[in-house]
């Protein structure tokens, strides 16, 4: 059966909104046979729009999915006199496209779906859409565009039917000659539509720029691989995805321009323009193509640090990452010693979490788990999950250090970082002496890693040279000059915060979380979080340090914005636009789930009422829990971990207070917005 026939076309399509039209469309589908559940057919394509907005540049819309309602690929075709917001930032939809795909589908016929979304990036392929007629006409078009036999009507425009695009081919090697050349990789979620959008978008915009590129599309029709001679030949990598680039290390050691792949289809230009200069920038930098090696060998580790922003940004980009990778240690150990005093207190009472923090692996008597296991006992469970949490703890100041150090200098950071992290763990330096020995010893390995030297000496450098030398440094440094007044700052520190009572805790608190609900997991907002962890840290297997209360604060700070919107789109619809009140029922999980990024949407619609809201709600919920003195130990988590937490109760009747008080000033400012636009009118 070809893709789509006159039944699945709908030229004056009408709707209240976009779900409503998708629903239209589908009721084609359904129609003809290949659709066989309506429901199950919408819910797919509605869970994929959560994803991501399917709104395109240029009026297009492109709602799609792969689901097991769906018998065989399909289509269908409506066009709205009136636009509907499909979540495209310049507006409205007037063309849209329905997708479907089988759940499992990858035979042949799945090669038209690719064909068509790269026909939606042609102009005149929209343009002729617009202007059809009939029915007949738009399958014409369509047919016409992914290569199925069908003769046109007499009528009916086809686009690109004469050579006149091709007309220039003869030139194409010349301009190429003197241009670059470019590889790129595109994916989305699905594979059906995106992928190839921002492959045929780059490919135009490099074309046009006068480059050569090589796009492969990890989609639904499968991926012809880009071969290693074009790899190797490459002047720069563009990667547009949405999901995970399959082999990503074959690209390492060449300059990369990494976006999500909507970036690809609404800019191709610009990152054609961004992969040139990177490519120029290595050109004129010797030294990135020195450090090349390096950055294939630490294949599969990543940093997300712009080498153009200012020197401020870039410290914190440093310092977020060895952030994101030491959470995952913080997670283990502290969900598992929060598991095993758990265990401890039922086993042994109100002082069991004392008695446990005894157990080793080392000891000869009664207290080494190893020897003295009985499967049969909570005593017995609580000390292996401890000496496990432990473990995992001993091993968070080394790798905030370690990978603060990666961040600066990549794989050339990782020794002096970690060894660093671990002696200042050792002089009882902490954190703070983690910072210090990453950003050193990354400092001083990238300072290394660029010296000139023989090529007979550059084949030692990375695994001998370098990590001997930068550790070398770095450690003496810190051990004789740095160590002892970080050590005293770090204790000054605790102190600090074992100290703090009643009002002045619930300042801090009203600090953290009026950081934690402002840009709602920006720059400020990841300082806040970045305190909370590092106190995590600090703090280790202590069972009542203030670290532990300052965690909880940020993370039930962290949950009020998105719980707010939710609440509000729920308590007053009318107050929010249909794509709001979409978001509104994501924002109920996301925020549960201590995902702060779910308030993102209403905020970047409404940045002044709801950023106001957010900052005051967190804020009292940041106090609160300071004062009520709920204690945390995982870093992440919302909802999920309250088993964990010491005095869980309090944790929700704050997170209840913040999000009442949020979603009570932003009801009151919209509902004030509304009546005067009212009484102007």
């Amino acid at each position: 059966m070809p893709l789509i026939d006159e039944t699945q076309v709908v030229l004056d399509l009408t709707a209240d909104d976009r779900h409503a039209a998708t629903r239209v469309l589908a009721e084609r589908l359904v129609a003809t046979g290949r659709c066989t559940d309506l429901d199950a057919f919408l819910a797919d394509v509605r869970k994929r729009e959560e994803t991501m907005a399917t709104g395109l540049p240029g009026g297009i819309a492109i709602p799609h999915a792969r689901s097991a309602a769906i018998t065989e690929p399909t289509l269908g075709f409506g066009r709205l006199a009136t636009g509907l917001d499909w979540g495209a930032k310049d507006g409205a939809a007037d063309l849209v496209f329905l997708i479907a795909a089988p759940e499992g589908g990858g035979e042949a016929h799945m090669q038209v779906l690719p064909k068509l979304a790269k026909a939606l990036m042609k102009k005149e392929f929209t343009a002729a859409l617009r202007s059809a007629t009939s029915d007949a006409e738009v399958v014409a078009l369509v047919q016409a565009e992914v290569g199925e036999v069908v003769q046109p009507p007499q009528a009916a425009p086809t686009p690109e039917a004469a050579p006149a695009p091709e007309a220039s081919e003869e030139a194409k090697p010349a301009e190429a000659s003197a241009g670059l050349t470019l590889v790129g990789v595109t994916s989305c979620p699905t594979g059906i539509a995106h992928t190839y959008m921002a492959a045929e978008a780059l490919e135009r915009a490099a074309a046009d720029a006068g480059h050569t590129i090589h796009v492969e599309t990890q989609g639904s029709a499968g991926a012809t691989p880009l071969t290693p001679e074009q790899i190797a030949a490459a002047d720069a990598v563009i990667f547009a995805h949405d999901v995970e680039v399959r082999n990503a290390d074959r690209f390492a050691g060449k300059p990369l321009v990494d976006v999500g792949v909507k970036k690809a289809i609404s800019d191709g230009p610009g990152l054609i323009a961004q992969a040139a200069a990177k490519a120029a920038e290595w050109r004129a930098n010797p030294e990135a193509r020195t450090a090349a090696p390096a950055a294939a060998a630490s294949a599969g580790l990543s940093s997300k640090v712009d080498s153009k922003a200012g020197i401020g940004t870039q410290i914190r980009q440093w310092l977020m990452t060895g952030v994101s990778y030491m959470i995952p240690f913080v997670a283990a150990g502290g969900i598992l010693i929060a598991l095993s005093f758990m265990l401890a207190q039922i086993a042994l009472g109100e002082n069991g979490a004392i008695e446990i923090v005894n157990y080793n692996l080392t000891s000869d008597d009664a207290y080494n788990v190893a020897q003295n296991f009985d499967i049969t006992s909570l005593t017995a469970w609580a000390a292996l999950f401890y000496v496990i949490g432990a473990a995992s703890f001993g091993f968070l100041v080394p790798i905030l250090s370690g990978f603060i150090a990666f961040a600066i200098a990549d794989r050339p950071g990782l020794v002096p970082g970690i060894v660093g992290g671990s002696v200042a763990a050792s002089m009882g330096a902490g954190f703070l002496g983690g910072i210090v020995t990453g950003v050193l010893g990354g400092l001083v390995a990238k300072w290394i890693a660029s010296w000139k030297v023989h090529k007979g000496v550059r084949g030692v450098m990375p695994v001998v040279v370098i990590p001997l030398l930068s550790s070398l440094i770095t450690l003496g440094l810190f051990i004789t000059l740095l160590g002892a007044p970080i050590t005293a700052l770090s204790d000054a520190l605790n102190e600090w915060l074992t100290g703090l009572q009643g009002g002045s805790a619930f300042v801090l608190g009203l600090i953290l979380g009026a950081m934690m609900g402002f840009d709602l997991g920006g720059p400020v907002n990841k300082v806040a979080y970045f305190f909370g962890t590092a106190g995590l840290a600090a703090a280790g297997t202590a069972t009542d340090a203030p670290a532990l209360t300052i965690m909880a604060a940020v993370m039930a700070a962290g949950m009020v914005a998105p719980l707010a919107m939710a609440l509000a789109t729920t308590l007053r619809p009318q107050l929010f636009s249909e794509p709001e009140r979409e978001n509104g029922k994501a924002a109920w999980l996301l925020g549960a789930s201590f995902i702060s990024e779910g308030a993102i949407p209403f905020a970047a619609a409404d940045p002044i009422r709801v950023i106001v809201s957010s900052v005051f709600g967190s804020a009292l919920t940041g106090g609160l829990i300071m004062v009520f003195g709920v204690t945390l130990r995982a870093p992440h988590g919302g909802i999920w971990v309250l088993p964990l937490m010491g005095g869980f109760l309090w944790f929700l009747v704050a997170l209840a207070a913040g999000v009442a008080l949020t979603t009570a000033i932003v009801l009151v400012l919209k509902s004030r917005d509304r009546k005067n636009v009212t009484a102007t009118a």
